[in-house]
């Protein structure tokens, strides 16, 4: 993997990555006349709950929507200059002009998978798979040195159903100064069960998935994607390493590797579910221990689609959004059956 680092016309930082047969990239600085955006979002806690709230009122006006010819994320042209300033790349990532998070707030970048727009993740090669790996990596090493960062996410919004503004291939990585709800939610339940059995609970969750073979999608010789017991979601998957690590620095080469092949099947298996023309939309989130008191975590993958049917979506209604109590429709069982016979 090669790096080549610029700079937008505001200061925002860019980064392109390339596969290793390619030149560093010296393009010509980015020739747009922006003004630096002044983003100042806020962190407030809510006193009820013990959760962290962002409060980012500059997003309400951000890229809604543009038409396919003025894509803020394909390559710049001579008569239409992009966030990209170069004619072509494999992998960028650039810092948010919207940002969530900013400043002693945290960090938002975005990730562009390809330069085609009319792709998805799961048109990628492996070989191109492998190097959006590497830039998260390379991100989450970077940004966990940042002043301030409690935890960073890497994660992918794909399809309008979910609320996505800009169709091209991306995903974004949030570099968070707090530590979130979910994952406060899993420490407490893994030192729970650390307590009370003397074992790590992912790699028990891990273990019971892979005896029982029913819940298993599919599984290479260091990855196993199956789904969870207790899913939330109609369609929900979690990819795990065998091996425990608390982040995707600490993952091994052949697990690097053998990541994309499984990655890939899965998401095309997750196109092929509902037997629609149109991509299946979907949330893919890597959950990554925070860089304190996350010693029992486990870094996996977990994927799920707000797809129920061929034409109906989960909607999250008055338990789910008003208690957190979630209400699934499709066993588990059946989902990860329906799953191994995508393809």
């Amino acid at each position: 993997m090669k790096k080549s680092i610029a700079q937008l016309a505001d200061g925002r930082e860019l980064i392109y990555y390339d596969t290793d047969d390619t030149p560093v990239r010296t393009e010509a600085p980015d020739p747009r006349p922006l003004d630096r955006v002044e983003s100042r979002p806020e962190i407030r806690r809510d006193e009820a709950t013990g959760d962290w709230i962002t409060i980012a009122a500059h997003r309400q006006s951000r890229t809604y929507h543009p038409p396919a010819d003025a894509c803020p994320l394909c390559p710049s042209r001579p008569d239409r200059p992009s966030e990209i300033p170069a004619a072509d790349y494999q992998v960028a990532v650039f810092e948010n002009r919207f940002p969530s998070l900013a400043g002693d707030a945290g960090r938002c970048e975005v990730v562009c998978f390809t330069p085609d727009h009319d792709a998805g993740f799961a048109d990628l090669t492996e070989e191109r798979a492998r190097l959006v790996l590497d830039a998260w990596t390379d991100r989450t090493a970077e940004l966990s040195e940042l002043p301030g960062v409690a935890q960073v996410y890497c994660f992918e919004n794909r399809g309008a159903e979910i609320g996505v503004t800009l169709p091209h291939p991306h995903g974004q990585i949030y570099a968070w100064p707090f530590v979130t709800p979910r994952t406060v939610k899993m420490t407490a339940a893994a030192d729970r069960h650390r307590a009370a059995t003397g074992r790590n609970l992912f790699e028990d969750l891990l273990e019971r998935a892979r005896a029982g073979t029913e819940r298993v999608v599919l599984a290479g010789e260091h990855w196993t994607a199956f789904v969870p017991y207790a899913a939330r979601w109609p369609y929900e998957v979690h990819l795990y390493p065998h091996r425990r690590v608390a982040d995707l620095t600490g993952l091994s080469e052949a697990e690097r590797a053998e990541f994309p092949r499984l990655y890939l099947d899965l998401l095309r298996r997750f196109d092929r579910l509902f037997g629609l023309d149109a991509p299946t939309p979907y949330i893919s989130a890597w959950h990554q221990a925070p860089l304190h008191g996350g010693d029992e975590l486990a870094l996996h993958l977990e994927l799920f689609t707000v797809r129920r049917t061929a034409g109906k979506l989960k909607f999250l209604a008055g338990t789910e959004s008003g208690m957190e109590a979630f209400i699934n429709d499709v066993t588990p069982e059946a989902a990860a059956r329906a799953l191994r016979e995508a393809l």
